[in-house]
């Protein structure tokens, strides 16, 4: 068969139901053995946000998530969406097309080394020579993209090795098993805990995987820890469940601060440095950390682990379960702790939150709209927050009941990426509501996606949080030098003709009550909509004199 059909029947033999992408002359002939598949091709409006669209249905779905884009300025387009997708841990597998091998050696139309470029951006990246090469290139990009901590893996096509004829089939897809806890290190781990004043568990992005989260629930519940979450760990533990305390990373005096400078012992559960760093939350480097991870701890000053288990986080949170059981259940003296302990704790942070659900005035506060937005969302559907002021909000006082229904960038931070975030959510899990927080600067980054949206019928609804400035580059800048910034105002276009140019429905508010009512109605549509909100973000500065110093890296 022609190498282009092969490549396409090792795509179908690894599960691939959709890819996302901009094709070019280069991967012509990858794009017409497409027509022969049942891959649906979701053909894009931008590279960018094709690799945007399979870095969240990479997260949602836990296989990998494609996205297309042909040589040059079409590689280049890929690039920010695969770093999110590759250091935010979502598995993505990245094809690109390339000019034939004849002409790589020499200066050539739109020649580059596309590989070079995604090697420090990806887990793997590797060019086919050989069409006969085919089915184990693509076998190992999908393997080393879903193991774990998942990642961006690329491969490159050259036009004229798609075309050649070859004699080959795909490579069976088996299962890798994941590495068990050791157990003298979970013993070591149960002691530490078993002598502990004060312990906390901090869930990070690893432990959002489903069984993870399940032995995470065990464990707090049997432990009698308080649990906290990253940005990026939300729905690790239910919202109402009496170990929840909430969100770190925001506010220096914040409530949960509190409970994280008292605690001795740390139990760091799929956390990774590059969502909130330890100098936050370890200053002066005197607790006692278990670090519980697929990879081995990073090394860094304020994270000096006292034990690393390094394991299928879902097993290790199993094996001690088991330990403690065997330990402590006999003698009825679990759970350890005293989860009533925390109550007022968690009592105050709730208590905070609700401050402002009643509030009428206009532009909205952000914790009025996002009191509302949780009001209307179900505990199943999906939020996807932007880059920018509103995406502290949101990690702040958006709290969820389940793993996976919030999604933030915050291992790359990549502005534009909640709206074509939203289409490949809406592909990847087409009966829950989908709803994208962006704000009017990140949303301009990739408006022109709305009409894929559009001409797919997906149903999502892009919240626009509207306030003109590059907010959080303001809130930033007023933090570090006496409430001075430099120039961030831009102008916005009108978002109901925009909505109407793209043949969508559209709303922008001017007044408070007509927020849930918009809602309703955007999901009524068949097919995505938009609702701007005016935001009144003097609450920025607002909640840093009451909390304290921002403590997020941008």
């Amino acid at each position: 068969m022609k190498a282009s059909d092969l490549f396409v029947r090792c795509l179908e033999n690894e599960g691939v139901t959709h890819i996302f992408g901009v094709p070019g002359e280069e991967n012509a002939d990858v794009m017409l053995s497409l027509n022969d598949s049942p891959i649906d091709f979701v053909l894009c409006r931008h590279e960018q946000a094709a690799a945007f669209a399979a870095d969240v249905y990479g997260r949602l779905t836990g296989r990998s998530g494609l996205c297309l884009g042909t040589l040059g300025p079409g590689a280049t387009n890929l690039v920010t969406g695969v770093a999110d997708g590759n250091m935010d841990r979502a598995p993505v597998v990245c094809l690109i097309g390339q000019a034939s091998t004849r002409r790589l050696h020499k200066e050539s139309h739109q020649n580059m080394d596309s590989i070079a470029m995604f090697k420090p951006i990806s887990k793997w990246a590797h060019s086919i020579y050989d069409e006969r090469n085919i089915p184990e290139v693509v076998r190992k990009a999908f393997k080393i993209a879903e193991a774990e901590k998942p990642g961006a893996t690329v491969i490159e096509l050259p036009e004229d090795i798609a075309e050649n004829q070859v004699d080959a089939k795909p490579m069976p897809v088996t299962k890798t098993r994941r590495p068990a806890a050791d157990h003298k290190a979970i013993k070591q781990a149960v002691d530490i805990i078993a002598g502990a004043k004060s312990p906390l568990i901090i869930a990070g992005n690893g432990a959002i995987r489903k069984r993870a989260a399940e032995q995470l629930r065990r464990l707090a519940q049997k432990s009698g820890i308080g649990v906290v979450n990253t940005f990026m760990g939300k729905g690790a533990i239910p919202r109402t469940d009496p170990h929840c305390l909430f969100t770190m990373g925001l506010q220096g005096q914040d409530h949960i601060n509190m409970a994280t400078e008292a605690a001795d012992v740390i139990i760091s559960i799929g956390y990774d440095l590059v969502e909130f760093a330890p100098s936050f939350w370890n200053k002066g480097g005197d607790k006692k950390i278990i670090h519980i991870d697929f990879w081995p701890a990073e090394v860094d000053l304020d994270y000096q682990v006292d034990v690393d288990i390094v394991s299928d986080v879902a097993d290790a949170l199993w094996q001690m379960n088991e330990e403690l059981n065997k330990r402590f259940d006999g003698d009825g003296k679990l759970p350890l702790f005293d989860i009533n302990d925390r109550q007022k704790l968690r009592q105050n942070i709730l208590d905070d939150f609700a401050m402002e659900k009643d509030d009428t005035s206009f532009p909205m506060k952000p914790q009025k709209v996002l009191w509302d937005v949780r009001e209307f969302m179900g505990e199943d559907d999906i939020l996807l927050s932007d880059v920018g002021a509103h995406k502290m909000w949101i990690s702040r006082y958006y709290q969820c009941d389940t793993a996976n229904t919030c999604l933030i960038s915050n291992g790359f931070c990549s502005m534009g990426f909640a709206l074509p975030g939203g289409m490949g959510a809406k592909i990847a899990l087409p009966d829950r509501k989908v709803l994208a927080i962006c704000g009017d600067a990140g949303f301009l980054m990739n408006v022109q996606d709305l009409e894929t949206m559009v001409r797919r019928k997906l149903q999502v609804c892009v919240m626009v949080w509207v306030d003109g400035e590059y907010g959080l580059i303001k809130w930033k800048q007023q933090n570090h030098f006496d409430g001075k910034h430099s120039e961030l105002a831009f102008t916005n276009p009108d978002f109901e003709l925009l909505a109407q140019s793209f043949g969508m429905w559209g709303k922008h508010l001017t007044s408070p009550d007509q927020l849930p009512g918009a809602l309703k109605e955007a999901f009524q549509q068949d097919g995505p909509s938009i609702i701007a909100v005016p935001i009144d973000y003097a609450e920025n500065m607002k909640m840093t004199k009451r909390l304290g110093d921002l403590q997020f890296s941008i």
